[in-house]
């Protein structure tokens, strides 16, 4: 089983909007068993709350269901209990090494690292770009499972 944890600062845009993607394509090519696909915050300011409409919008307007979630905040502990801690920008990565200390395993990576274009997915709680956000995270998820279907050899 690959455990993947997608990570943003609130744990209600992009971090859910990427599980809810990812899942869906593990989905459609009939992988859904050899992952554990979850999300979280590094920060405490949305703990308990829903996905943002803003990202429900998006994914109902492109068909992908969208993963009944609540805003969590991630723990040290997430380290050892995931495969790839997957951050949304530099931020979130920063965040996240302040919060399990060292990657010695070298699972945090910045979601569109994996990409042909790395960068940072900007935050649509600023931007209201949910559709840019979308766009990135299609990329990056894409980006990431062709990666691990070559490391695990799906």
């Amino acid at each position: 089983m690959i455990k993947i944890l997608f990570v943003c600062h609130g744990n209600i845009c992009r971090s859910p909007m990427c599980q809810s993607i990812f899942t869906h394509m593990v989905k459609e090519q009939n992988l859904t068993n050899h992952f554990k696909i979850d999300s979280a915050a590094t920060s405490r300011e949305e703990i308990g709350n829903p996905p943002h409409y803003g990202t429900a919008g998006k994914l109902r307007q492109v068909g992908i269901p969208l993963i009944p979630h609540r805003a969590e905040q991630m723990t040290k502990a997430d380290y050892d209990a995931y495969d790839y801690l997957i951050g949304m920008d530099s931020m979130n990565i920063r965040n996240i090494m302040r919060i399990i200390g060292k990657d010695t395993q070298k699972k945090v990576y910045r979601l569109l690292d994996f990409s042909d274009s790395p960068r940072d997915i900007a935050d649509p709680w600023y931007t209201g770009n949910f559709d840019r956000t979308y766009e990135d995270s299609v990329e990056g998820c894409r980006a990431l499972l062709e990666k691990i279907k070559q490391e695990y050899d799906l």
